[in-house]
């Protein structure tokens, strides 16, 4: 009985969404090349608080270093692109890695993935918020801060912000309420608020060049001792030093590793991109290409304004709420500050206003499928909003935005993009070594995805011995394309590969706290563990893998997504540990309400009774 309770238990993990068939007249059009995904993904992923963020990574944890930060973190933002791709590749349809994870990998994977796409919607929407009301507090002489600190300090420093932001809770509910009274998402005012960035960014940039000095990144120590007075670390990020110890990289190796997984966010919403496979004209070369050219058209932006901020002045008296630094104010400069800090406004006001926009529908989904509470898919009789996903998604971001630090929101955003990315990539390693699968009750697959003829890729129908060697059906698997026995053997292999990965990633971030001492004791503890992933990788590369075509696959399989598997774990490893501490209350919070509501209310779960 308990056996048979467990084996029920764990088929509804599992459970599957079954594809609901689409009129021809609803499906979607072929309509976007290159040019049109790169402007359409460059618009979305250029941010305006990326000014803020660089002046205090700059300051406090990379130094002039960063742009080596930023060049790493698109590199494998990159690949984590790519991996998204061919994961939307094997669902023919537009949506979210909610969608596609719930139709091919199961419920509790695609609640996981859901949950936590949640958390960088609702903490990059209240870093909006707080970033303008840095930026709009700046612009009046800091008294709005001055004020709210001596008023609503906070006595917990550690784990929330130095004092509660009403600013920043007050633009949050003005947005939720005016999308919850059924205003519309207006594409003029994203549109000019886009050219203004572009215009800003721009500006920024020429400045650093006719105001840069390339001394101000071959600083020494001697250097620092002459401004030892230093500003207040308004970040709370500490822990490397006041100043560094001068040169490109002040704060060294750790710092540099530090501000990717920070820089990480940069690039959020490459997977934007991915999802447009219907959308797109030829997507087997557009949606790869459009993901490559996006985010190198982005690095190019933000290393130009890092290089900027850093060559004007020592990065070490950088002010990050002052967008322009004071020492070039004067003269016509003067009202360059304005242009910039209001322009920045601009930008930050529309996006936390488009963001209103697309939290709730993940929220509605999920509820309507029946994995978070039925009450969130309320709908407003007169205006026809999701009226209880509205409110919710903007009470939880002003919350956030009112409590948390800012840079607790960066890290958790970090956090859950390199998730996310870590579980696409899983996916996209598993699936390409599983048996065909039917996505739909009432269509066959070949509808939408080119599956071979049986008779030219017959199944092996001889059966296995119960008795047969594992090492044998492990390195010489007797079919050649998937069967349940090799997708089973991936499956656990590659579960395995990632606790082998965390657990690496642990001792190489301890190992580099000590600079790579070559006594040190882990040096074969490492050794050992990369000599097992490389064996078990060996493994999944002799499995076969499934002949379905795709628009798109990942190249250099198995390889490719474990490599963006151990660089995501590695980068969240980077996170502080009171952020881990808000991650993990986040996720347990997601799983009470999974396994105390969502695994007895599921559609699916219903459909069987």
């Amino acid at each position: 009985m308990l056996l048979q309770f467990v084996r029920q238990f764990g088929q509804k993990l599992i459970r599957k969404r079954p594809l609901e068939p689409i009129d021809e007249s609803e499906r979607p059009v072929a309509h976007l090349n290159i040019l049109n995904l790169v402007i359409w993904g460059v618009g979305g992923m250029l941010m305006a608080v990326m000014y803020i963020v660089t002046g205090g990574l700059a300051k406090y944890i990379a130094g002039p270093a960063i742009i080596i930060s930023l060049l790493v973190a698109a590199l494998f933002s990159m690949l984590s692109g790519l991996c998204y791709a061919e994961f939307g590749a094997w669902v023919p349809r537009s949506g979210s890695a909610y969608l596609y994870s719930y139709v091919m990998m199961g419920q509790l994977y695609a609640f996981v993935i859901g949950w936590n796409s949640i958390l960088p919607f609702v903490t990059g929407t209240a870093i909006s918020a707080r970033a303008s009301s840095y930026i709009f507090d700046s612009l009046i002489g800091n008294h709005i801060s001055q004020a709210l600190q001596e008023t609503f300090s906070l006595p917990l420093p550690y784990s929330l912000a130095t004092y509660a932001d009403f600013f920043a809770l007050g633009l949050v509910l003005l947005m939720t309420g005016i999308v919850a009274l059924g205003a519309r998402e207006s594409i003029l005012v994203t549109k000019i608020s886009r050219v203004i960035n572009l215009l800003v960014l721009i500006f920024i940039i020429i400045t650093g060049f006719v105001k840069g000095d390339l001394r101000n990144w071959k600083l020494t120590e001697q250097d620092y001792k002459l401004n030892i007075s230093g500003s207040r670390d308004i970040y709370g990020l500490g822990g490397l030093g006041p100043q560094g110890s001068g040169g490109f990289a002040p704060f060294g190796f750790e710092g540099i590793l530090q501000g990717t997984a920070t820089c990480f966010f940069y690039y959020f919403g490459v997977d934007g991109i991915a999802t447009k496979g219907v959308e797109a004209i030829n997507p087997h070369r557009s949606i790869p290409w459009s993901i490559v050219i996006t985010i190198f058209i982005c690095f190019l932006a933000y290393s130009c304004v890092s290089a900027a901020l850093t060559l004007i002045v020592p990065y070490h008296q950088i002010e990050p709420l002052d967008l322009l630094p004071q020492d070039i104010l004067h003269s016509w400069w003067l009202p360059a500050r304005y242009f910039v800090t209001i322009g920045t406004l601009c930008d930050l006001i529309s996006r936390l206003h488009s963001a209103m926009f697309r939290m709730p529908p993940l929220i509605y989904k999920m509820a309507e499928d029946g994995l978070l509470f039925r009450v969130l898919t309320r709908i407003h009789v007169r205006t026809g909003t999701r009226i209880v996903a509205i409110m919710s998604a903007g009470n939880l971001t002003g919350l956030m935005a009112l409590l948390f630090k800012y840079t607790d929101l960066l890290e958790l955003l970090a956090g859950g993009t390199l998730l996310i990315y870590s579980l696409v990539a899983f996916s996209v390693l598993v699936l390409r070594y599983q048996p065909d699968q039917n996505l739909s009750k009432n269509e066959n697959t070949e509808e939408e995805i080119e599956v071979p003829d049986p008779d030219e890729h017959p199944l092996d129908s001889e059966p296995e011995a119960r008795n047969s060697n594992i090492l044998k059906s492990l390195w010489f698997p007797i079919s050649t394309i998937p069967t349940r026995k090799s997708g089973q053997i991936v499956y656990g292999c590659a579960s395995i590969l990632v606790l082998l990965m965390i657990i690496l990633s642990v001792i190489l971030v301890q190992w580099s706290s000590q600079g790579f001492s070559g006594d040190s004791g882990y040096t074969p503890v490492a050794v050992l563990l990369l000599l097992l992933i490389i064996g078990v990788t060996v493994i999944i590369w002799r499995q076969p893998q499934s002949p379905i075509h795709l628009y798109f696959k990942v190249p250099a399989l198995p390889v490719l997504p474990l490599v963006s598997i151990f660089v995501n774990l590695y980068l969240m490893m980077q996170i502080t540990s009171g952020t881990w501490v808000i991650f993990g209350i986040w996720n347990g919070i997601g799983f009470l309400i999974y396994f105390g509501y969502g695994i007895r209310h599921s559609l699916e779960e219903n459909d069987e009774r």
